[in-house]
């Protein structure tokens, strides 16, 4: 897209501006560092235009709480003192981390889940927020917790001017054809590789 502008202009009856206003599905996948944070540095561009915000966390542990999340409130809060930008909602769906799922048993996540994604459809329908952010939300899908067809079927049909992000490794391929952005986080090296932890300021 040289200089923001698209390649090609489809013959598809609508106006540039109404092309340039399409709500988005987007998804953030791959085996790389850094699919979350590009949703969330995303939240804030649209949390500066005064979009409502929500994000949903789907299995990261209750009590691990993400820099972003800390970031985003208070911009949240700002906006209620003062009507700067947008409002903004976190909520985690779950206890279990997506690598370990060490806290509780394998139905509780499920029903957590399970409860977290009806819970978004319901604001979906409701036109709750003008950005989702389901974050993880690639695994739940992949251990049978939610339904893939559900998902893309929602998300394909969501009424209004909504946009959606979803973020985790190995996106259903349905949910990729269905999507209109896809970015594949490519894992070339990582302080992982040779031993290195994560650390405060760039992992959290």
């Amino acid at each position: 897209m040289p200089q923001g502008k698209p390649l090609t202009v489809p013959d598809d009856g609508s106006t540039t501006r109404q092309r340039r206003n399409r709500p988005l599905l987007m998804v953030h996948t791959g085996n790389g560092k850094g699919k979350s944070t590009a949703a969330f540095g995303m939240a804030m561009r649209a949390w500066n235009q005064g979009w409502d915000i929500g994000v949903f966390q789907f299995v990261k542990s209750a009590k691990w709480r993400i820099g972003e999340q800390t970031v985003l409130e208070r911009l949240g809060l700002l906006h209620e003192q003062t009507g700067e930008g947008g409002p903004v909602e976190w909520h985690k769906m779950g206890s279990g981390w997506s690598w370990s799922r060490k806290s509780g048993t394998e139905a509780d996540h499920a029903a957590d889940a399970a409860e977290g994604w009806a819970e978004v459809k319901r604001r979906i329908q409701a036109k709750r927020h003008q950005l989702y952010i389901l974050d993880e939300f690639t695994y739940p899908m992949q251990w049978g917790w939610v339904d893939v067809g559900d998902v893309v079927e929602t998300l394909v049909h969501r009424p209004g001017r909504q946009h959606v992000i979803v973020t985790g490794r190995r996106a259903d391929h349905r949910l990729i054809e269905a999507a209109d952005l896809v970015t594949e986080m490519q894992h070339v090296k990582h302080p992982m590789d040779v031993g290195q932890k994560g650390q405060r300021g760039i992992e959290w």
